[in-house]
Formats: structure tokens, sequence, C-alpha cells
């Protein structure tokens, strides 16, 4: 048996879980929050049969896609506030962080 964590950006997760949930396969939703910009993502865990893992991944790649956003950068510590005019920065969000692992034991109780 394999779990699958999967971090996915807020805006991806609502189509996924429905892509999941139509193949057959269940997810637990979880709430998080990425350290980089400090948004809202979910991470989902998701028990597969060894030979289930692929497709899962395969759902996950097809509907988590990239895509560029504007934010506007924090003021640093050596910067006071009041000379500090942010100016919006293109970053790249989205897609899914996806790790693999082997599942020693599984109880559903």
């Amino acid at each position: 048996m394999k779990l699958i964590i999967a971090v996915v950006q807020d805006q991806d997760v609502n189509k996924l879980l429905s892509a999941l949930m139509e193949k057959g396969y269940g997810a637990t939703k979880l709430a998080s929050t990425g350290g980089f910009l400090r948004q809202g993502n979910t991470t989902l865990l998701i028990g597969t049969k060894d030979n289930e893992a692929h497709e899962v991944t395969a759902i996950i790649k097809e509907v988590c896609h990239t895509r560029k956003q504007l934010v506007s950068p924090m003021a640093t510590v050596e910067r006071t506030v009041s000379s500090y005019i942010p100016s919006p920065v293109e970053v790249e969000v989205g897609g899914a962080t996806i790790f693999v692992v082997q599942v020693e034991s599984f109880e559903k109780i």
C-alpha cells in the first residue's frame, strides 16, 4: 500500500477532489499554509494500492497546473514601513508537491 501526500494550491483542490472521486479514490483533506507566499493550500492524504499510485499521481499532474500571479512583497526588517513602496512581483504559483511513501501497516477501525 502507498500513501500519497499532495500539497495543492487552494484554487485547484476542488477540481482535483472531484477528479479523484470520479475515479473512485478518496482523500483526507487538511488545511495548510505555504511558507513562501504565506497563502493557503491544501494537503491531501490519499491511500492507494501499490499498482494505483501511478494513476493517482497522473490525475494530480493533469489537474494541478502552475500559473503566474502578481504579489506584493512584504517590507523587510531593515526598511521602515513608511518609506517602503511595494511593487508587485510576478511569481509562479500552483501545481502540486507530491510525496509517495510506502505504508508498512494500515488499519481501519
